[in-house]
């Protein structure tokens, strides 16, 4: 998988929005990006929780 640059990134990120965006629109694309990104390195890491370690500690049926 080819990893793109932030300069790309940001560039993708433009390009999808309208044209009537403002800058709270652009502000949240990169947030939505960044976290699905700390996501990803995280479970890539094996910081992850289990389905069952969550129900637990919320006190879900399992």
């Amino acid at each position: 998988m080819k990893t793109r640059s932030i300069k790309e990134e940001a560039r993708r990120l433009i390009d999808k929005l309208p044209e009537n965006s403002t800058w709270d629109d652009l502000m949240y694309e990169i947030y939505v990006t960044q976290v699905i990104e700390a996501g990803l390195a995280d479970s890539e890491a094996g910081r992850v929780t289990s389905v069952e370690q969550v129900r637990k500690r919320f006190g879900l049926p399992e």
